[in-house]
């Protein structure tokens, strides 16, 4: 089985929730991310991308960690920021940006 990544958010809910925990460790985890037809680098830029594009700041965070994991570079997750903006809107963009520093400065020190 894959190695889960762990998440503070994801422990906090899963008393309230524990079938959604369930399901993120078991399903997306365990199987999508698992899936062969794409490596995790690029289901890393795919997921990065949506979650600028569709302005979820919470979960970025722990995707732009894990997409440094998965060996996407600090200039492509800056890259991809920048060109969302154009797309997805300047707020998420600039959101995007805010988000990927505060990863980048965390893993800095």
């Amino acid at each position: 089985m894959a190695k889960i990544p762990t998440s503070a958010q994801r422990d906090r809910v899963r008393k309230t929730a524990p079938a959604l925990v369930a399901y993120t460790e078991g399903v997306l985890y365990g199987d999508l991310w698992e899936r062969p037809g794409l490596s995790k680098r690029d289901r890393s830029l795919i997921t990065v991308a949506a979650l600028v594009a569709t302005y979820r700041p919470e979960q970025l965070e722990t995707h732009i960690g894990r997409a440094l994991d998965n060996g996407v570079t600090r200039d492509e997750i800056a890259e991809l920021v920048t060109h969302l903006a154009f797309y997805a809107g300047w707020p998420a963009g600039m959101t995007g940006a805010s988000v990927a520093t505060n990863v980048f400065e965390k893993r800095d020190v």
